[in-house]
């Protein structure tokens, strides 16, 4: 199969479903940054990480996965049998991040990235995420689009920093407190 289809190339893209839309549509957009976001998980992910961090990025690779294919897909038309994302999903990265903060110090400051490529990498991969959660909440007021994946960006955000910090702790690196008028 070649990967090369020619169909796009005035600008136009398929969903799921079959209707066509100009590349720079909402919905493209949407999917488009949930995908740049998985690359940057999988950039993190290569680095020298735990063990475990690096599981739970894979799982949570599969689920942006899931979350593009939801994105792609035209509300109501599409006959492909898509994975949901569920409540426990969710759980898995708010578990994550409660076992996160026994293990690290009080934040009683502001803090900025860097430190290390693999913080600096989780801290531009969260701001991804939260770029992709905006772009889907704006793509919520003109489609349907589930709940669950606005809620699931927004933990995963928060998750982000949480391993920034775990990163830089795991990693002995002390965290670069933001000074104001420094």
């Amino acid at each position: 199969m070649k990967i090369y289809t020619k169909t796009g190339d005035k600008g136009l893209t398929s969903l799921i479903g079959g209707n066509r839309v100009p590349k720079s549509h909402i919905r493209i957009e949407s999917y488009g940054t949930v995908d740049e976001l998985n690359a940057y998980l999988g950039l993190i992910a290569d680095q020298d990480i735990q063990l475990q961090d690096k599981k739970v990025l894979q799982h949570i690779q599969n689920n942006l996965f899931v979350i593009g294919a939801l994105l792609a897909a035209e509300p109501g038309k599409s006959r492909m049998t898509i994975p949901n994302l569920t409540d426990s999903d969710i759980g898995v990265l708010e578990h994550e991040m409660d076992a996160i903060e026994i293990q690290l110090p009080e934040l009683k400051h502001f803090i900025l990235p860097g430190g290390s490529n693999a913080i600096s990498f989780c801290h531009v991969a969260r701001c991804v995420c939260r770029r992709a959660e905006r772009v889907v909440v704006q793509l919520a007021t003109e489609s349907v689009v589930d709940e669950k994946i606005v809620i699931y960006l927004n933990r995963l955000s928060d998750y982000l920093f949480m391993l920034a910090r775990k990163v830089g702790h795991d990693q002995q690196i002390p965290e670069n407190k933001w000074e104001p008028g420094v």
